[in-house]
């Protein structure tokens, strides 16, 4: 196994372990955050039903518009802001913050904290 194998079963491991925890309901779905090293994407989902509520990404129209790079805090920022606003219109206040493994730190953190500027509450 190469490292890149390694870093990606570990990367795994840490996603089940977290998803074990967190699930997603009608009442409060489950925001979850996925990270390339070229874009950042975000659904709510409810886990019951096993349907997304609504998503934003970096790959979206209205970011694409905006000219900018999606590998950085701002596109995050943007992504949140996105995410938080279509949540809102579908009705969903409240919801549990999956970090999809990855640490709470940089553009997963940037995406969180815009979302709740936003008005989402985690």
């Amino acid at each position: 196994m190469n490292k890149y194998q390694k870093q990606k079963a570990a990367l795994k491991r840490r996603q089940r372990r977290v998803r074990a925890k967190i699930n997603g309901t009608a009442e409060r779905p489950r925001l979850s955050v996925h990270r390339t090293n070229a874009n950042i994407y975000a659904q709510v989902i409810d886990d019951v039903d096993g349907k997304t509520i609504c998503s934003a990404s970096t790959l979206s129209p209205e970011f694409r518009a905006t000219g900018k790079i999606g590998s950085n805090k701002e596109a995050a920022e943007f992504v949140g802001n996105l995410v938080a606003e279509r949540a809102l219109e579908k009705g969903v206040t409240t919801v549990t913050f999956d970090r999809g493994g990855r640490i709470y730190h940089g553009r997963v953190q940037a995406l969180a904290d815009a979302a709740r500027k936003a008005g989402l509450k985690f």
